[in-house]
C-alpha cells in the first residue's frame, strides 16, 4: 500500500525528533508560514483556463503579504503553484510533490476534470484539505467514485452542475424558433462522457424539452477528423450543435463544418467558447457562436478578499495586460477569497483536521457567488449562478454578452441571441 504522507509523517516523527521540531517552529515562529499548494494547466490544449494566473497570484500574493488575522496572530501565507500542463499524470504529480516535498497545508486546483480531478485524488489519498473550481460538480464527484451516500472527507469544490448548464442552453435556445434537432459533440473524456451520459447528461432534459439530440457517440480528443458527425448532424437536419470540447477540436470542426457545406443556426460548446482568444483566432467565423457563462463583469457580487467589484476585477485585468478579461478570472481569485476565510476561521491553520472543520463550514460571499458547502446538492459540492451567452461585434471587436439569465436573474442580460447568418 502506497503510504500517506500523514503516515510518512508519523513514522520520520517516531524515529527522529529533528523533523518534528522543525515543524513545531514553522507553526508558532513570530510569523508563522502556511503553505498553499496551487495547481492548474499554464501549458497544453487547456492553456486558456490558466491564462489570468499570473495577474490573479500576484494580486493575491500583494493581499496576503501583509498576513491572515488568527486569534490574534498574522499568518503569512506562502502559494506554490506548479503546471499540470493540462495533463492528468501531470497534475498527480505536482500535486504529489506539493504534499510530500514542499508540505503544503492545503492545496487548491482549477480547470476541468483533467485537472482538479488527479490534484483532488491526491489530497483525499494523503488526507490533505484541498478546494477545487473551474469544472461541474458531477464528473469532479461520480468521476472520482463517490455516490450520492458517500462523498469524501478532505476535498471540497464549487462550482455549477450539468443541470445548470443544460438549462441555460434551453433557455437560450427556446428564445428562438430554430428546429429542435440537436447534433451533440462528446470526447472521450471525463467532460464530454459526464456531458453525453444518457443518464446525468444532456439526453434526458433535452429530451423532456422536446429536443432531439443526434449523438455519433464520443470521439477522441485531438481529432483531425469530425467528418463522421458532420454528416450525422447534415443527414439529421440539425439547427443546433451543442457539446463539450477543447479548443483545438472546436477549430477543427468549425473549419471542416464550413468545408463540407454545414451550416447550424445555434453553436453553443462548452469549454472551448469561453475565450476571447479563442474567438478572435475564428475571425468572422466566431462571431454568434455561443456557451456557458460562468462570470463576467456584469456579475453583482464583489470579493471579500479585496472588496473589488466583478467588473474592478475584469477591468483591471485588461488594464493590466492589454487581454480582454475571462471566465476563469472570477474563479482563481475566489479560490484563494475561500483559502483566505479557511485560515482565518481555523483554530489551527497548520491543523489539518481543524482546516477540514473550517472548510466544511465555509458560508460566505465571494466574487464568483455564495459558496456555503453545507448547501450541496452533494457531500463536498456547492454550486454557483451560471448564465448563457453570445459572442456578439462590439465596435472594432467583440464581446461576450449574457443573452439568458431564467436560473440566475440576479445577472442581468445583456443583448438578445441572434442566429448565426
Amino acid at each position: 500500500m502506497t503510504p500517506t504522507r500523514r503516515c510518512f509523517l508519523t513514522t520520520v516523527t517516531a524515529a527522529l525528533a529533528a523533523p518534528a521540531i522543525l515543524r513545531t517552529t514553522r507553526a508558532y515562529a513570530a510569523n508563522p508560514v502556511l503553505r498553499v499548494g496551487h495547481v492548474s494547466p499554464r501549458t497544453g490544449p487547456l492553456a486558456g483556463f490558466a491564462e489570468a494566473d499570473d495577474y490573479i497570484l500576484e494580486a493575491v500574493n500583494a493581499k496576503f503579504s501583509a498576513g491572515i488575522e488568527n486569534n490574534g496572530k498574522r499568518w503569512q501565507i506562502e502559494v506554490i503553484s506548479k503546471d499540470s500542463q493540462s495533463n492528468p499524470n501531470r497534475a498527480a504529480e505536482v500535486a504529489s510533490e506539493l504534499i510530500l516535498s514542499d508540505e503544503v497545508d492545503l492545496i487548491v486546483a482549477a480547470s476541468t476534470p483533467d485537472t482538479v480531478n488527479p490534484v483532488a485524488d491526491q489530497a483525499e489519498l494523503n488526507e490533505v484539505p484541498c478546494i477545487t473550481t473551474d469544472c461541474p460538480w458531477q464528473p469532479y464527484y461520480f468521476g472520482r467514485g463517490a455516490t450520492p451516500d458517500q462523498g469524501f472527507d478532505y476535498t471540497y469544490h464549487f462550482f455549477w452542475g450539468l443541470e445548470d448548464v443544460i438549462a441555460a442552453f434551453l433557455d437560450m435556445w427556446g428564445q428562438t424558433g430554430v428546429a429542435k434537432t440537436v447534433g451533440g459533440l462528446f470526447p472521450n473524456d471525463a467532460d464530454g462522457n459526464a456531458w453525453g451520459d444518457a443518464e446525468m447528461g444532456l439526453p434526458k432534459p433535452l429530451a423532456a424539452a422536446g429536443y432531439d439530440l443526434i449523438d455519433p457517440g464520443r470521439y477522441q480528443p485531438m481529432s483531425d477528423d469530425f467528418s463522421n458527425q458532420i454528416n450525422a448532424f447534415k443527414e439529421a437536419g440539425c439547427q443546433i450543435v451543442t457539446g463539450n470540447m477543447i479548443p483545438p477540436d472546436f477549430g477543427t470542426f468549425w473549419s471542416q463544418a464550413a468545408q463540407q457545406g454545414f451550416q447550424p443556426k445555434i453553436v453553443t460548446i462548452g469549454k472551448a467558447l469561453l475565450f476571447p482568444s479563442v474567438i478572435e483566432a475564428l475571425g468572422e467565423r466566431g462571431i454568434g457562436l455561443s456557451s456557458e457563462v460562468w462570470w463576467s463583469p456584469h456579475h453583482p457580487f464583489a470579493s471579500s478578499l479585496t472588496a473589488a467589484s466583478a467588473a474592478d476585477l475584469a477591468h483591471g485585468y485588461t488594464q493590466a495586460t492589454g487581454r480582454p478579461w475571462t471566465q476563469p478570472i472570477g474563479f482563481k481569485h475566489a479560490l484563494f477569497e475561500v483559502v483566505a476565510d479557511v485560515v482565518a476561521r481555523s483554530e489551527d491553520p497548520q491543523d489539518y483536521e481543524a482546516n477540514l472543520a473550517a472548510i466544511r463550514s465555509t458560508d460566505m460571499n465571494t466574487i464568483v457567488g455564495p459558496v456555503n458547502f453545507s448547501a450541496g446538492p452533494v457531500k463536498n459540492v456547492t454550486k454557483t449562478p451560471l448564465v448563457a451567452g453570445q459572442w456578439q461585434k462590439d465596435g472594432d471587436g467583440i464581446a461576450l454578452e449574457i443573452v439568458a439569465n431564467g436560473a440566475a436573474p440576479v445577472i442581468p442580460t445583456t443583448a438578445k441571441l441572434a442566429e448565426l447568418a
